[in-house]
């Protein structure tokens, strides 16, 4: 009897462990469809207002259980010079890791690139959500990748800790 319950116990945490998996990086995610205007968009240097930018071939996955679990990949004509000279740079850009299947988003590939200079990141939109901005980087060939992540009034505002001042205001459903 003891050896039948031991194998219930392995087999219910097998099944558990799959489940979860299963859930984490398939169910919650859900394709994003294009709009075709607002899909890419970057925070204009001039006027500080995010606006959308040239592109094609986008695709995006997003989940309703978090909102840093969006990402997208497209390809622009426009060039770094073009666009560095327009858009505000986003100097903390550290993309999210995309599940597997949605293979066009490699995390270390485009972070590596960031951290060489070769891809420039930009301020897409700013607290998207509270406390978290969306992040746009773009390699010299035009390939370019969107995430969100947490800013400066997220990190402290999900820690516990006062926003600071530069932030807006917290939302009641944080505090």
């Amino acid at each position: 009897m003891g050896k039948f319950l031991a194998g219930l116990i392995v087999i219910s945490a097998l099944a558990a462990g799959a489940a979860v998996y299963y859930l984490q990086v398939y169910h919650y995610y859900d394709e994003v469809a294009a709009n075709g205007t607002e899909d890419v968009v970057m925070t204009s240097v001039a006027t500080g207002v995010a606006e959308p930018i040239l592109y094609e071939g986008f695709k995006a996955i997003d989940s309703d259980s978090s909102p840093i679990r969006y990402r997208a990949c497209f390809t622009t004509g426009l060039s770094q010079a073009m666009l560095t000279e327009t858009y505000e740079i986003y100097e903390s850009a550290e993309p999210n890791i995309a599940p597997p299947w949605f293979d066009c988003f490699d995390a270390d590939e485009i972070g590596k690139s960031i951290e060489d200079g070769d891809a420039v990141a930009f301020l897409g939109t700013e607290n998207i959500h509270y406390g978290i901005d969306r992040v746009v980087a773009v390699l010299p060939d035009g390939r370019g990748y969107v995430w969100q992540q947490i800013n400066h009034c997220g990190e402290a505002v999900f820690n516990g800790k006062a926003a600071p001042d530069d932030c807006p205001p917290v939302p009641e459903s944080y505090k």
